[in-house]
C-alpha cells in the first residue's frame, strides 16, 4: 500500500509554487494537493486507506442549463482525486479516480466533489457517481479528511433509506485522522463573475 502514495502530486505542487511570482499570490486559484493515508474513528481494522488530491479552482468554467447557472459557479474546479483502499483480509488494493467539479475553501479547510470516471472492478458501481471530500490542513501531522460514501444516507419521499445523492461541493466534516502523508489547502475567496461574463 505504501506504493499508492505519491503520484507525483507533491513534487508538481512545489514546482508550480516555485514558478509563481510572489506578486501573483492574490490571483492564485484555490488549490488542494497532497497524498495521505488515514484511519477511521469507527470500525477499526487493518485496512489502509488513502486519498490523493490534485484540485484547483477554475471559477465560472462549468455553465449549466438552469436558471442562473448559465455563467457557471464561483466554486467550479478541476483536477482529480485518487482513492486507494488496501483490503487486509483479501490482500488487494481497490482504486478509483474522480474528476473534480467543485471546490470551496476557507483557511485550512476545503470541500471538494468529483464524479468517478475510473474504478477497479470491485468499485465499478461508483463510476458515474459524484463523491464528496473534506480536507482539514492542520499542518504536518495534524491533517484530517472526510468523505461521503460511508457517512451519508438519504430518504426518498416514501421514507425509504438508500445512498445519499451528493450535490456539488457537499461533504461531511473531516472526521478521519491522517496517519502518513500530508495535505495542503491553499485558500482563495469566491469571486464575482468577470465583467461581461
Amino acid at each position: 500500500m505504501r506504493r499508492t502514495l505519491g503520484w507525483g502530486i507533491a513534487a508538481a505542487a512545489m514546482l508550480v509554487a516555485a514558478a509563481t511570482p510572489a506578486g501573483a499570490a492574490s490571483h492564485r486559484p484555490a488549490q488542494v494537493t497532497g497524498s495521505a493515508e488515514f484511519v477511521l474513528p469507527y470500525g477499526q481494522d487493518s485496512d489502509v486507506r488513502s486519498f490523493a488530491f490534485d484540485a484547483r479552482s477554475v471559477p465560472y468554467s462549468r455553465p449549466i442549463p438552469l436558471p442562473g447557472g448559465e455563467k457557471g459557479s464561483p466554486a467550479d474546479a478541476t483536477g482529480t482525486v485518487r482513492v486507494a483502499h488496501w483490503l487486509a483480509a483479501e490482500n488487494i488494493t481497490v482504486r478509483f479516480e474522480a474528476a473534480v467539479d467543485c471546490m470551496i475553501t476557507s483557511p485550512g479547510h476545503a470541500t471538494v466533489t468529483g464524479v468517478v470516471i475510473r474504478a477497479d472492478e470491485q468499485a465499478r458501481d461508483f463510476v458515474g457517481q459524484r463523491v464528496g471530500f473534506s480536507v482539514q490542513d492542520g499542518g504536518r501531522g495534524r491533517d484530517r479528511v472526510g468523505f461521503t460514501w460511508s457517512a451519508s444516507a438519504d430518504q426518498n419521499e416514501a421514507g425509504q433509506w438508500g445512498p445519499a445523492r451528493v450535490g456539488t461541493c457537499l461533504a461531511p466534516a473531516a472526521f478521519a485522522t491522517v496517519t502518513r502523508g500530508n495535505y495542503t489547502v491553499r485558500h482563495a475567496e469566491l469571486t464575482a463573475p468577470p465583467e461581461g461574463h
